[in-house]
């Protein structure tokens, strides 16, 4: 996504923010400042650029049920990096390792109004609208602004040779499937993303798609042993490598990643639970290597390899029929379709080890 001109990131360009109910406080009611100056310097001097980065401040004036939950959700605590880099050894409570958490790390923290007014800071920012206050998100600007190195192509069918999203074709987008309480939490402080039970779920809306339910003999055979995804993916789909950050020669920090490549990869189920209790699931390799943080010293993970760098992976390129699910003979028998370790670098063999298929399907 290209970076916003700085006249956009704020310009208000007609009375529509003006007439609002949110313009009810006015500008220094939100933002602070000081009034009653023609000094540029003087007026800016309090003001916050970010309003409602506290949940419980100007936007729980009137929507206080939803940032009471809100506060509590992954988009804001982005609880799900702590949950696995604390696996992997990463002490927060060193303040020097902290600071490198914040510098690099907390961007994909999302306030309020970085949904709902601006683009989010991991997408450089900039106002959406004039600075509106959209009810209902941009879903180019808000989603895919946090989502579209690898959702949003899935989805659109933007990945070469791989068709887009049954559903994206048929005319449902990101808000038919995932429900405001999947956005602004519902009060569990969730570990990370796959905590809790799948929402949304394919059953949601297929029932007869559950094992037992409905005629479908590979439903009734596999419905319990497999993610509806390994069937039902169109292809493939990105596999990130080896980002690392650090600082450049004006202390700027800056994280760098290989090109991503396209992978179909079926594995173990990283994460059994009786919520997602597959045997089998499709993985995408994540981009955090031992050395993620190598800039800053050594030995920065000392469990490294406590979580797997495969990982289970929620695709988005959904087909009613896909090359996999034509014919048993499709996957059954077909070692290149499954994780083994050949796919896996042998630096990150241990910490896979409960993701690499052993014994192929016969």
């Amino acid at each position: 996504m290209p970076p916003l001109e700085a006249w956009e990131k704020v310009f208000i360009g007609n009375d529509t923010f003006l007439k609002d109910v949110h313009n009810t406080p006015n500008c220094i009611g939100c933002h602070g400042g000081q009034p009653d100056t023609n000094d540029k310097a003087v007026a800016h001097q309090g003001v916050v650029r970010d309003p409602s980065a506290d949940p419980q401040g100007v936007c729980a004036n009137c929507h206080g049920d939803i940032a009471k939950t809100y506060a509590t959700s992954l988009h804001y605590t982005i609880r799900g990096y702590y949950t696995i880099l604390g696996e992997r050894g990463f002490d927060f409570n060193d303040p020097a390792k902290a600071e490198i958490f914040n510098r690099h790390c907390t961007s994909c923290h999302a306030t309020c109004g970085q949904c709902h007014i601006s683009r989010p800071t991991s997408a450089d920012g900039g106002l959406v609208k004039d600075h509106q206050v959209k009810s209902i998100v941009s879903l180019s600007d808000t989603c895919l602004g946090c989502h579209g190195g690898r959702v949003g192509p899935e989805f659109m069918g933007k990945n070469a040779g791989v068709p887009g999203d049954v559903h994206w074709t048929k005319g449902v987008n990101c808000f038919k499937c995932h429900n405001m309480t999947q956005f602004h939490g519902d009060g569990t402080q969730y570990a990370h993303r796959y905590d809790g039970k799948p929402v949304p779920s394919c059953l949601d809306c297929h029932p007869d798609a559950a094992p037992g339910k409905g005629q479908v003999m590979q439903h009734n055979i596999h419905g319990d042993k497999l993610d509806c995804r390994v069937c039902h993916s169109a292809g493939a789909y990105k596999s990130c490598w080896n980002c690392h950050v650090g600082l450049d020669k004006e202390g700027l920090p800056y994280r760098k990643l290989d090109p991503s490549v396209m992978t179909f990869k079926i594995g173990k189920n990283p994460n059994p639970t009786p919520d997602r209790p597959w045997e089998y699931v499709l993985v995408r390799h994540i981009p955090v290597p031992a050395d993620i943080f190598g800039y800053y010293g050594d030995n920065m993970l000392p469990n490294w390899a406590a979580v797997p760098t495969w990982k289970y992976a929620t695709v988005h390129n959904i087909q009613k029929i896909t090359p996999q699910n034509q014919d048993c003979k499709n996957c059954h028998g077909h070692p290149e379709l499954f994780l083994t370790e050949k796919d896996v670098d042998p630096a990150e063999l241990e910490a896979n080890r409960a993701v690499i298929v052993t014994e192929i399907p016969k």
